[in-house]
């Protein structure tokens, strides 16, 4: 199922020891599995291959740029909330026809940025969000 296992007493991520990690970057720190996320990620894709669709990574779970730019990679897109992520899903390589904006309290300036990007779509959650949106366009 994923790539981090025991070997004789001692944890690895993938072929690498996470105290050869820990001691070289120093603890705590994170560490995660390339081939663990491109595989569950291609798992979930593929189960609409049949289907028109476009996956969206949800970037609040992990704005991590080497994340995204994985998640790009591989053809996902994202799920932003704020001006922020969506600078974020652009320097990391993301299509901005795969960025999906949500989230409440969408500022003006955060759609107007959006929009002059192209998103792909925003989602609305309020009239109020709407007429942002429709002064801003």
């Amino acid at each position: 199922m994923h790539d981090f296992e025991y070997r004789q007493g001692e944890l690895y991520c993938e072929d690498v020891p996470l105290s050869r990690i820990a001691k070289e970057v120093g603890s705590p720190c994170y560490v995660y599995s390339h081939r663990t996320l491109v595989r569950h990620f291609r798992a979930y894709d593929g189960a609409f291959k049949n289907i028109p669709h476009i996956v969206a990574f949800a970037m609040k779970s992990n704005s991590n740029l080497a994340i995204l730019r994985l998640m790009a990679k591989e053809g996902s897109g994202v799920d932003i909330v704020s001006g922020g992520e969506l600078y974020r899903a652009m320097k990391a390589g993301v299509p901005a026809q795969k960025i999906v904006f949500a989230g409440v309290g969408k500022s003006p300036e955060e759609i107007r940025d959006a929009l002059k990007a192209d998103i792909l779509m925003f989602n609305v959650e309020s009239p109020a969000e709407l007429q942002a949106i429709n002064d801003v366009a």
